[in-house]
């Protein structure tokens, strides 16, 4: 009794591990394929992808739920012991005979031209793989692997040998081997082959099965390519393919856009986060802090020791490879004065590290330009006049946009909150268009008509706010917002969007554009902004790339 509930008890702890399992091939993945070291294919992931992989647990939930129905049933399944010796025995055989024939001949019938256009050809709508690529099939293919997979389990039971052990590490080795076969990076070192060269029958690479996905009618095996070369199914190029791919070196950027991280959840939203959080606008959950609290403090507390940058994204557009760096910090952080000194140094070497690699242009996002940090990046020029890259803080950019987005026929404006560099170009743009801007702070418009630029009789200090259009700078509180009139327009110049108080009154967006169909592998929100747009501040780094500009474009 106490070994049945043993085993009964387990099931759920291993689901969990399995989902765990599968999270650390999807980030690592994401990270080495960002990186560009050992990648197999170069074919970017879009969106469409994301969303036909986003049930990849459904294949856990599904296998726990025959678990606990075959630990009840079947007699053979519960009293397990933790281990036998003969029935693990009995597991690598059967797996090695029956399971990886059956497979390599289902697999092949398959790619027969009536069953892949109703099933297969959903899994191989994936050239560029991911880990989770490998579950990702029609339901009734993934009943024909269940029972193929079944045969080992099954047999063990009928046979009275199974142990919790063997169980357990077949469905590991399963997922392993799955995950390993569609990371889309080579990560088996040669002496592995040449310390045993059999091993080359008996195991698979990434490349290998990489191959599968590419040309479709080579490389048929399940794990253990020994069936492909008895029948002469191997693709010729395999060989070639695994020693390109673990020579290939890590990939030096054009275009660098750092940024940073801002709440505790933002973490699962990057792209080497939760796959499906990240391709969908950051919005806050609060049941989903709380679920993952435990987590979310313990990365918090890692980001604060961890000293480095981290690539999480890689693009490519006109030929110019573009990153995303992330500077391990939050929000928070960079409210910080005790922090200043720390987030400097974190971006000063991430800017002497992209100079090193070769980058034309480094962007700065969010907070890493704060006038109160860095005077707009114009602290890096003068500590380090020798950089070759060119520092493009995107206000000039970002201040056209919003500019752009004020209809045509607009008489006057309000600008609100703190008046920053961006602020003051849009204020004077709008000044010289005969529209009137009217300051809500009076220190605020005191600075602007102290300020060298030449804003005429249209800059005045507000005396109602009854504007339909609200220029939102930082620190627009609650209780000014509440003196909005219906109907009005929030229009911020900010990084950060402000909060949405007024139900009958219209928020736009951060300032940002649309990214082009030729601008490849986006399969991740940035922030809170929608699919495919990209702030004006990461947009302003590729042009000034594209254009060759030998200038740097931050500092006051």
């Amino acid at each position: 009794e106490k070994e049945a509930n043993l085993t009964y008890h387990l099931i759920f702890p291993f689901l969990m591990t399995r989902v765990l399992h599968n999270q650390i091939w999807i980030s690592v993945s994401r990270y080495r394929t960002a990186k560009g070291k050992n990648r197999i294919v170069d074919k970017g992931i879009d969106f469409e992808q994301v969303d036909r992989e986003s049930n990849w647990d459904d294949q856990i939930i599904l296998n726990g739920i025959l678990l606990y129905l075959t630990n009840m049933i079947m007699p053979g399944a519960s009293h397990l012991p933790l281990w036998r010796s003969d029935g693990f025995i009995i597991v690598i055989l059967l797996h090695t005979g029956p399971v990886e024939f059956l497979y390599y001949w289902l697999h092949r019938a398959l790619h027969h031209h009536f069953l892949y256009s109703r099933y297969h050809s959903h899994h191989h709508s994936s050239i560029a793989t991911e880990p989770i690529t490998s579950v990702i099939h029609p339901f009734a293919e993934e009943v024909a692997y269940f029972l193929l997979f079944a045969i080992p389990l099954m047999t063990v039971m009928f046979t009275g040998t199974a142990s919790i052990a063997a169980i357990f590490i077949y469905i590991t080795y399963i997922d392993l081997m799955n995950n390993m076969g569609h990371c889309n990076f080579e990560l088996v070192p040669k002496w592995v082959f040449s310390t045993f060269p059999p091993l080359k029958f008996l195991m698979y690479t990434p490349s290998y099965h990489s191959l599968h996905h590419t040309q479709f009618r080579t490389n048929y095996s399940l794990f253990m390519p020994m069936y492909d070369y008895l029948y002469g199914t191997v693709d010729k190029s395999s060989d070639d393919l695994y020693e390109t791919s673990l020579k290939r070196q890590e990939e030096s950027p054009d275009i660098v856009h750092l940024t940073h991280l801002t709440t505790t959840d933002s973490i699962y939203h990057l792209r080497l986060g939760f796959a499906s959080l990240a391709s969908k606008p950051y919005a806050f959950k609060w049941y989903f802090t709380i679920a993952m609290w435990p987590v979310s403090c313990w990365s918090a507390v890692f980001t604060w020791f961890y000293g480095h940058t981290f690539v999480s994204e890689s693009n490519t557009f006109n030929n110019l490879k573009l990153q995303s760096w992330v500077v391990p910090r939050y929000t928070m952080h960079y409210l910080l004065q005790r922090e200043k000194k720390d987030l400097n140094y974190l971006i000063e070497e991430a800017l002497l590290e992209a100079d090193s690699k070769g980058a034309k242009v480094v962007s700065f996002g969010l907070l890493n330009q704060h006038e109160e940090l860095n005077g707009n990046g114009e602290l890096y020029i003068q500590r380090h006049p020798q950089l070759r890259i060119r520092l493009v803080d995107g206000s000039s950019l970002a201040a056209a946009v919003v500019v752009n987005s004020i209809p045509q026929e607009t008489t006057q404006v309000l600008l609100t909150g703190r008046i920053s560099k961006v602020g003051y170009a849009i204020a004077l743009a709008l000044c010289q268009k005969g529209v009137q801007v009217a300051a809500m702070n009076e220190d605020e418009y005191q600075k602007l008509q102290h300020s060298d630029c030449q804003f005429g009789k249209n800059l005045v200090l507000a005396e109602n706010y009854d504007q339909k259009i609200w220029l939102v700078g930082e620190g627009l509180t609650d209780k000014e917002q509440l003196k909005a009139t219906k109907g009005t327009v929030f229009v911020p110049f900010t990084q950060f969007p402000p909060k949405k108080l007024l139900k009958d009154c219209y928020y736009h967006t951060t300032p940002a554009m649309v990214a082009p169909k030729s601008l490849d592998n986006i399969h991740s929100c940035e922030n809170w902004l929608a699919r495919r747009v990209m702030s004006a501040w990461r947009v302003a780094g590729i042009v000034h790339g594209l254009e060759g500009w030998n200038v740097h474009e931050c500092g006051q």
